[in-house]
Formats: C-alpha cells, structure tokens, sequence
C-alpha cells in the first residue's frame, strides 16, 4: 500500500471516528435477557428490558426509545426520544433522563432526575427523589423524598404524595387539594425549565446556553473536515463536480432543485408498499448524507469560483474560503439560510449531472472545469 493511499485511508478513519463517534448506532431493539449484566453502555434504535428479566448492574443507553418492563439491578441512564418505566418495570438505584418524553407506571427506588419536553408520573408510580426540568411535568405518583421541579406547565395530580418537601417554578401550577405533600410548597424562581445536568455536574438546574457561534465554528470545521476526504479520497471526482458547478451554474442550480423535491417524493411513494419500507427508511438516510456531502460540494464551487476573480487556483483554498463564506453568512439574518440554499442546489445539481454523464459514458473531464490545473501529487 503506497504512502498515498495510506494517507487517504488514515483521513477517512479520523473523520469516520470525529463526526460519527457520537451518533447512535441505527439498529433494531436491543434486549437484555435473564442473564444480562455488568456496566455496560447500549446503543440502539430501541433498548428494553423485558417483564421478568433483570439486568445486573449499571444501564448506560443513548437510543431512539428505552423501555423497562423488567428489573435494573443498579442505576440507569439514558439519552432518548423517549424513556418508558412500564407498571412491570423496576429500578433499585437512581434514573438519570434526557429525553422528548419520560413516562414513569413503575418504580425508580432512587433518585429520578430528568431534562426533557414532558415528564408523567402516572399512578402507582413511585420514585425515591424528584428533580425535573421541563416544558410539562404530570405528577400522579408517590415521591418518598423531595421533588424539585422546574416547568411551563406543572400539575399535581389528586393521587399525588410528596414525602418530603416541593420546590416548583412554573407558569401554569396546579396542586390539587386530594394530593399529599409532607413538607413546604415552596416557589423558586431561580429553577429553569431547562433542567438539571444529568450528566453528573453539581452546577444546579439550569445549563448554560450554548452560543449560536458555536454551532456556525462547528459546522464549518466538520465541512472542512469532510471537504479534506472529498479532495483526497476521489481528487478527479471532486474536480469534475467543482468545474461542473462553476461553467454550468444555473443548470446545475435548476438540477439541484429538481433533485431536492423530486427525491422525497419518490421515497415517500415507496412507503406505499410494504417491501419499499425499509428501501425508503434507508433511501432518506443516504439522501440526506448526500445533502451534506453536496453542500461541502457547493461551498468547494463557491471557493473556486471566488479564486478565480484574481487569477488563482488552488482547491485547498477554494475549500477554506467556500467553507468560510457560507459560514460567514449565517451570522447575516435571512441572507445565511438564503445562500446556504443556493450553495446546496448548485453542489447537489453539479454532483448529479457528473454522476449522469458518467454512467451515461460521457467524457470523463467535466468540461469548462478551473480546477484542471491540479495533480493528485499535489495530496
């Protein structure tokens, strides 16, 4: 294997591990059985224990849904849409949640701590401990301890009991006067609806906002990042596309849109039969994968195109400036998503009329291309 090709493979497996090290596994419903232990981490479409199983030691589970019908010998935490607790479902140590939805029929004999949009304590639920933020909390079940909760809206419910004390804040608070609370009802305003940290952190329940900046800084570095494999992975690819875009813009911007509304649409009829399900679940995945790939595309034809007002090319710079004026532009309101658009069609547009001329066996150099002048010896 040449020093080139090495080069090439070590670049797709650092981009392989920064950008999708973090994202769930798509997989169908991981199950634990009878003899199911340890201090695991699960990553999965869904993760269960079922009724009459039970899972030795601490649950780590980062999914689409976690549901316990069975019994969590240890303490569970889980990053979801949405965490079930069924009336079967048992946990003996605490239940830290960030989820759309946690929804509580058993019991939790520790702490239950939850940020979330909704949280539903149902009868004959019971947990240890409460401590909840957000956008709408139901409490219908037994707390043995205090409850702190922060809210929009948040009702207490007639067969409601609070062992210790209730610290609220919230918009909408409703405690009925069936409900039992042994301690003080107390209003605090300091609470956020954002919830506590259920990652550990002892810093109180509001998290610090995130600013907008961030996500721009983030974004544009993961599109360099995949813009640095384009280039090395498939150089002459990336060329044909880049001189494509750039000689034939308002047919690659016309293409592009086609290509953006006729694809779901096609996807979406396969869903009318049962065998295209699955094609379709998977068709969406990879579209919106090649969306992102065409973006980085577009920004490269931006790039090239801005380069050559002054008489320079140079694809690793075309790529930083591509990256760095679609980024730029965000922070510019209504002008950003304005030319993000644009910038997609043109990549996408570009990228499918390359891929069609190709498979139809046409030249395989794009014509009208800027970029020309490049050699793969210049990786």
């Amino acid at each position: 294997m040449s020093r080139h090709t090495r080069r090439r493979l070590a670049v797709l497996l650092v981009t392989a591990l920064v950008v999708f090290g973090g994202v769930p596994t798509i997989a169908g419903a991981q199950q634990f059985g009878p003899s199911g232990s340890g201090s695991d981490g699960a990553v999965g479409g869904t993760v269960r224990v079922d009724a009459g199983e039970t899972y030795q030691g601490n649950l780590d589970a980062a999914a689409g849904s976690v549901v316990i019908a069975g019994t969590v010998e240890g303490d569970v935490s889980a990053a979801a849409g949405s965490v079930i607790v069924t009336d079967s479902g048992r946990v003996t140590g605490s239940l830290d949640a960030a989820a759309g939805s946690v929804v509580i029929e058993g019991v939790v004999e520790g702490a239950l701590t939850v940020g979330g949009a909704s949280l539903e304590l149902r009868e004959g639920s019971r947990v240890g401990g409460l401590e909840a933020g957000a956008a709408d909390v139901r409490l219908d079940g037994a707390v043995d301890g205090d409850a702190t909760v922060g809210a929009d809206t948040f009702a207490v419910g007639p067969t409601a009991t609070i062992g210790g004390s209730l610290r609220y804040d919230a918009e909408d608070f409703t405690l009925s006067d069936e409900a039992s609370v042994s301690g003080s009802v107390t209003r605090d305003e300091s609470l956020s609806v954002a919830g506590p940290d259920v990652f550990g952190s002892d810093g109180g329940l509001a998290l610090p906002p995130i600013p907008s900046w961030v996500g721009v800084i983030y974004g544009a570095l993961v599109s360099l990042l995949l813009g640095a494999v384009l280039l090395l992975a498939a150089p002459r690819f990336a060329r044909d596309v880049v001189a494509t875009g750039t000689s034939r813009a308002l047919r690659s911007g016309g293409t592009g849109l086609l290509a953006l509304v006729g694809t779901p649409i096609v996807l979406l009829l396969l869903l009318l039969t049962i065998v295209g399900i699955p094609l379709s679940i998977a068709g969406f995945l990879v579209f919106a994968l090649l969306l992102w790939v065409t973006s980085v595309y577009g920004a490269l034809v931006v790039g090239t195109w801005l380069l050559s007002l002054i008489d320079s090319e140079n694809r690793w710079a075309a790529l930083v400036v591509g990256v760095a004026v679609v980024a730029l532009a965000d922070f510019v309101p209504f002008v950003g998503g304005l030319v993000s658009f644009i910038v997609l069609l043109v990549g996408l547009g570009a990228f499918v009329l390359v891929i069609r001329e190709r498979t139809d066996g046409g030249d395989d150099e794009a014509e009208g291309g800027v970029v020309s002048g490049e050699t793969e010896a210049a990786v």
